[in-house]
């Protein structure tokens, strides 16, 4: 399964998925979909861009877990009033991210991406 389809099976799958991207941890894209039937897919949200904006905010996250002997960060959740971020690490160079709007199923885009976590990282 390609990338592309991969991100679309969870978006679409999740319950109120807006879009998803893979992403390097260096902010360029390896691949993106939008849902186009998503309420906030129509301009308004563009999932690369977050991703590259909150790309430097993880790396922060990831000092202050290692200054802290934390081990690794896994997920960051980020909620606000018109979508949902969930950034997931696929391996040290790559993380996905995946928008939900604020009435979709977050905890089911957690596990869908989980359940293909280890496809995305056999094709990379």
């Amino acid at each position: 399964m390609s990338f592309a389809a991969t991100l679309r099976t969870i978006v679409e799958e999740c319950g109120g998925g807006i879009g998803a991207a893979l992403m390097g941890n260096d902010g360029i894209p390896i691949e993106q979909i939008t849902h186009s039937g998503a309420g906030a897919a129509d301009g308004a949200l563009d999932v690369e861009s977050a991703g590259v904006e909150f790309g430097r905010i993880l790396e922060d996250i990831r000092k202050t877990f290692d200054s802290l002997a934390g081990g690794s960060v896994e997920e960051t959740i980020v909620r606000g009033a018109r979508f949902s971020l969930v950034f997931r690490a696929v391996d040290d160079d790559y993380f996905l991210i995946v928008a939900v709007a604020p009435d979709g199923n977050l905890g089911k885009a957690r596990y869908l991406i989980r359940r293909h976590l280890l496809a995305i990282r056999s094709d990379l």
